[in-house]
């Protein structure tokens, strides 16, 4: 599988999951098995210009957001901090704050070992 297809298909996921959506729910707005919309987010299925098309008109976006945080190089770091905030968004403001103030904790242990 290639880079920008592991790119683009989890960026197609980052925004799914901003919508709210499920891959089942996807799935139903372009007309393929759920299976099929993970195979894409994972970038184990290359797919055509024309389901690339539904995609972008499913999630109600502009085409360019699904390149637009598209990086080469830094892909694993963007992918990750994607998926950071996406598992901190379904947080409450308290809960965020806490993994916050330890997550600042670690990283000054982490500096202060250098």
């Amino acid at each position: 599988m290639s880079e920008l297809m592991k790119q683009i298909g989890n960026q197609i996921r980052v925004l799914r999951k901003k919508r709210g959506l499920t891959q089942d729910q996807l799935g139903e707005k372009v007309q393929l098995p759920q299976s099929y919309i993970g195979g894409i987010e994972r970038g184990n299925k290359n797919i055509s210009i024309e389901t690339l098309e539904k995609l972008i008109t499913a999630l109600d976006i502009h085409p360019y957001e699904i390149f637009e945080s598209l990086e080469v190089g830094n892909s694993e770091k963007e992918n990750l901090l994607d998926s950071l905030k996406i598992l901190l968004s379904k947080r409450d403001i308290q809960e965020i704050s806490i993994i916050y103030k330890l997550s600042k904790e670690i990283l000054t242990a982490l500096d202060s070992k250098h």
